[in-house]
């Protein structure tokens, strides 16, 4: 059972680990074609085509009833699995404590804008200490409310519980982090969408807003690790991006089905299950004879 259930693990974190390179590849073209919202999409495809690995596999005459990542584990199972489980809690924890350490930020005024919570977001403002106009605390909640309406807190915290358990795939943790910029310019678009002249004093309140320097796993935050993020969200500002509601979402939920059909192919095929009249043939186990006797007749009188 450990056998399967590591080889399953691995099996799942190669998949995801492709499925993100080709997030990277594609998401500056896409968003150039379609803008970030639609660009944002693509980031379903390494969870779905990494749990695609996890459906039952496909029957084919022949395969070999082992796979290879199995073989290959097999003897190694319980300690690989004991290892993972050990990085797991660890994981878990620090992500524990960061969220801990952004709550605490929060009651004392020292963090946001943003939003925290998963079942229940809530907005978190800047402290109204007049280095905002009105204006500007008005664009800075249409942002955070435009997380909640869509449902970004949720998408954040499943990545960094996909962190934790992919806890040894590098991959995860860079698309987890670029997955968050990329949140928050579909986020940007959206609010600009629907507020079109707002896009200079946008721009404005970016520059002045205080960006989380501490994680925030549970939540939405505008992350300034580093110059990037920002110079590429003001750069986004400059310009209109068009919403595409037709192409560019089909486009999208193509590409979604095709990946995860893919990653279902990656599980290798096993044998068909045999029919009941070979598995009564093959029966090895002990057999009883039965032998019928006549009586003779009676005579009659």
């Amino acid at each position: 059972m450990t056998t399967e259930v590591l080889a399953a693990l691995v099996r799942a974190n190669l998949v995801g680990a492709v499925a993100v390179l080709a997030v990277l590849a594609l998401r500056i073209p896409v968003r150039r074609l379609f803008g970030p919202e639609v660009a944002y999409g693509l980031w379903a495809l390494p969870p779905l085509a990494a749990f695609a690995t996890l459906l039952p596999a496909r029957t084919e005459d022949g395969a070999d009833a082992t796979g290879f990542i199995a073989a290959t584990v097999g003897d190694y199972s319980a300690g690989l699995l004991a290892v993972w489980a050990i990085g797991l809690g660890v994981v878990f924890a620090g992500l524990a404590r960061a969220q801990a350490r952004f709550m605490a930020a929060v009651r004392t005024g020292r963090a946001g804008p943003s939003v925290v919570g998963v079942i229940s977001p809530r907005i978190v403002m800047p402290a109204d200490d007049g280095r905002y106009s009105d204006e500007e605390r008005a664009l800075i909640r249409a942002h955070e409310r435009e997380h909640v309406n869509r449902m970004d807190p949720r998408a954040g915290a499943f990545a960094s519980a996909l962190q934790a358990v992919c806890w040894f795939n590098p991959f995860v943790h860079v698309g987890a982090h670029v997955m968050r910029l990329d949140q928050e310019l579909a986020c940007d678009a959206a609010v600009l969408r629907r507020r079109p002249r707002d896009r200079a004093l946008y721009a404005r309140t970016l520059l002045k807003t205080q960006l989380a320097s501490q994680p925030l796993p549970f939540g939405c935050y505008w992350p300034a690790r580093g110059p990037h993020p920002l110079e590429v969200r003001i750069g986004l500002l400059r310009t209109a991006h068009g919403y595409d509601g037709v192409a560019g979402p089909l486009l999208i939920a193509s590409g979604l089905v095709i990946g995860a059909w893919l990653g279902w192919r990656v599980n290798p095929p096993v044998p068909p299950p045999a029919p009941m009249i070979e598995l009564w043939r093959t029966n090895t186990g002990p057999t009883m004879s039965v032998m019928l006797i006549r009586a003779p007749a009676a005579d009659a009188e």
